[in-house]
């Protein structure tokens, strides 16, 4: 990972999508005179400082273990992987986590820059809230990589188990509190995101960072319980995967 830290460099600039809503949103609220007609609760302040938390959460949330394993399954190296003793799948863990902590230096540089342009956002959450928020985003990567695990597996079966994953990111987008905090939604729309994983992966730990107000012991509940499932899914994938694996070409 480090020798690609350029590349890697270029995926931390790519992921400036709640940069960009933030500056949508702060037009919306400088138009409505404040957020009375909105409904966020939130101040410009406390609007920024949500939008860096999504930024934040959003950088070490990242999977792409999707196109890798496709790609490892088209190119013929899954075979030699699975001759060895370690589960395939924990070495693209490794692999993601070590882009993380290359990651790491560009985010901080980028979040420095985002409080010298906006000094009036500069606050520090309390180390048992960074903490939290920590252990929020780990679990956020969990889910994302236990998800996307589920339709690379379906490579097994397809060989364009990417399509799958694209369908994937549309709710994702708009129901994980990417580019609008969840209080922007109608209550109806808001019910039908708490019934997924989403808000959970980039809006919970946003607002852990942001020291918001947010329902902590529920919403961990919520994502150890979404682990929960998607764990023994996986697994049963994965078993029933490798059954039918007839190696590339076949």
């Amino acid at each position: 990972m480090l020798e690609y830290r350029a590349e890697i460099a270029l995926w931390a600039l790519s992921g400036v999508l709640p940069f960009i809503m933030l500056g949508v949103w702060s037009a919306a609220l400088a138009a409505g005179g404040g957020d009375a007609g909105l409904g966020l609760g939130l101040s410009q302040a406390q609007l920024a400082r949500y939008f860096l938390g999504a930024f934040i959460a959003r950088q070490f949330t990242v999977v792409w273990v999707v196109w890798a394993f496709e790609e490892d399954s088209l190119a013929g190296r899954l075979s030699p992987y699975l001759l060895q003793p370690l589960q395939p799948l924990w070495r693209y863990v490794a692999a993601h986590l070590a882009e993380q902590a290359t990651r790491l230096p560009f985010v901080a540089v980028i979040a420095a820059l985002f409080f010298l342009l906006q000094p009036a956002a500069f606050a520090l959450p309390s180390p048992g809230r960074f903490l939290l928020a920590v252990l929020a985003i780990w679990l956020a990567f969990a889910i994302h990589f236990l998800l996307q695990s589920l339709i690379a597996i379906l490579c097994f079966w397809s060989e364009r188990a990417q399509a799958l994953e694209r369908l994937l990111f549309i709710p994702y987008l708009f129901l994980s509190g990417l580019v609008a905090p969840l209080a922007a939604f109608p209550p109806g729309v808001r019910q039908v995101a708490f019934l997924t994983p989403f808000p959970h992966m980039i809006g919970f730990p946003a607002q852990l960072l942001a020291g918001l107000e947010v329902p902590i012991a529920s919403s961990f509940a919520a994502m150890a319980g979404w682990i929960a499932l998607l764990l023994p899914l996986t697994a049963l994938a994965w078993r029933a995967g490798v059954r039918r694996y007839t190696a590339m070409g076949a």
